[in-house]
């Protein structure tokens, strides 16, 4: 397809496809004359992706570019692949303040001056996955963007008085593996392993609002049966 049917058929503006282009967030399209390209429906997937990253994901654009390139990095293996690319979005307080710089641990304190609740949080997930059996995230620990951003979250919530321990956490985590068993499950459902990455990222930026409410609606409606209307 030609730039303006790309530009329809996926609803992004002919100046902001090539935007996009200039800074390496869509590969270039097959060269057919000295100011025409062609695109194809890969154009069009990783388009959509990139809209997601921006519009829904608030990512910056530089970070755009480094989840792609892991998605886009053939010589890792897929569980690499998919992790290496996940990990690049924002994590927790980066998501809030949208900075993507420093803060990660969401404490405001460096390693060496971690407060009490935080080094409480850290032994309580440590405790979760030894519980869980999850060895991976254990042997992982702190080089994860994700268990960092728990372990910030559960020391936030000990601080407000809402402390959360790893009995607590666990049937949680439970339901949430099923909930990662249903996203690789769709995320196997298409044919190469660059889609695979593709959709493991949108499906992350894109599923987030959609659990967040069904979840609000779940507690709307175990409280209307518990307590009733009035």
């Amino acid at each position: 397809m030609r730039l303006a049917e790309l530009s329809e058929r996926s609803g992004v503006a002919i100046a902001t496809i090539k935007y996009y282009l200039r800074e390496g967030l869509l590969p270039p399209g097959r060269r057919v004359s000295a100011t025409t390209a062609d695109y194809d429906e890969g154009h069009l997937r990783r388009l959509r992706l990139v809209r997601a990253m921006i519009q829904v994901g608030q990512v910056p654009v530089a970070r755009v570019r480094q989840v792609l390139a892991h998605v886009d990095d053939e010589s890792l293996g897929r569980t690499m692949r998919l992790g290496a690319a996940l990990w690049a979005l924002p994590h927790g307080s980066e998501q809030a303040d949208g900075t993507g710089t420093g803060g990660e641990d969401g404490d405001g304190e460096d390693g060496d001056g971690e407060d009490e609740a935080t080094t409480a949080a850290r032994a309580e997930v440590d405790q979760l996955l030894r519980t869980l059996g999850w060895s991976t995230a254990r042997e992982l620990g702190e080089l994860s963007p994700v268990h960092r951003s728990l372990v910030a979250a559960v020391a936030t919530l000990t601080r407000f008085g809402y402390p959360w321990d790893a009995t607590l956490m666990a049937p949680y985590a439970r339901l949430m593996h099923q909930v990662a068993v249903r996203d690789l499950d769709f995320v196997e459902t298409f044919p190469s392993e660059a889609e695979k990455a593709e959709t493991a990222v949108a499906a992350t930026i894109l599923f987030q609002p959609v659990l967040k409410a069904l979840h609000r609606l779940a507690q709307e409606e175990e409280s209307a049966r518990r307590y009733g209307l009035e």
